[in-house]
């Protein structure tokens, strides 16, 4: 399973710097009522951007369920770079254990694009809602955070949550005479796919081996 570890303000250009490059001066973000330094260093006002011709990170609000359809299109569409990460998963439905992909961000993706000539087709997009904004401030992000988790996901933007069984985790029955019952593993039989677990059964504590596709991490 992957870890992705929040970015600190240090890890972030710093507002004096990001003003130097965009604005030439600091930004009163008490007027829109936000305090936090850390918002302040990772937006730029509109009027900066529009002077700015190298393509920027922006992150943008998408429709409900539609990140990876709306960075499909804006790829397909005009050729802008986008991360749209993906996780996998497996659950527990009325069906049975389900496979699931989800979007690791609902509701945003983040896409690289120069705002002059491309932000108001990137806005009318397929599946966008906007720019995520503060005010005139918008949301961008440094390329270096961008490709850090972008060498974290791998090339098809999936990250497939760990669903091994251990020893010594709680477990549900998915099949079976026990079905729905909760157990605890206390060995792993890889050979045969199979492990061991422990239960209460009538007052008595009970060892049961079962097949690692009967069960379903708790």
């Amino acid at each position: 399973m992957l870890a992705f570890q929040r970015v600190s303000a240090s890890q972030l250009p710093s507002p004096e710097a990001t003003a130097q490059k965009f604005d030439g001066k600091p930004y009163d973000f008490s007027e829109l009522g936000i305090v936090n330094p850390v918002v302040r260093s990772v937006t730029q006002s509109s009027a900066s951007l529009a002077l700015v011709s190298e393509p920027v990170w922006f992150c943008l609000r998408t429709q409900p369920k539609r990140e990876h359809l709306a960075a499909t299109a804006l790829r397909r569409q005009f050729g802008i770079e986008c991360f749209s990460p993906r996780l996998r998963f497996r659950k527990m439905t009325q069906r049975g254990p389900v496979w699931f992909v989800e979007a690791m961000f609902p509701g945003y993706l983040f896409a690289k694009f120069t705002y002059s000539t491309q932000h108001r087709a990137v806005e009318a997009s397929h599946g966008i809602s906007g720019i995520v904004h503060f005010g005139d401030r918008l949301a961008t992000l440094p390329e270096n955070v961008v490709s850090a988790l972008q060498s974290r996901v791998g090339a098809e933007e999936i990250v497939t949550l760990d669903c091994s069984i251990k020893v010594g985790q709680s477990v549900q029955i998915i099949d079976g005479p026990f079905q729905g019952l909760q157990v605890v593993v206390t060995h792993l039989l890889a050979a045969k796919e199979r492990v061991r677990v422990l239960f209460d059964f009538l007052g008595r504590s009970v060892e049961l081996e079962l097949s690692t596709a009967k069960l379903l991490a708790a």
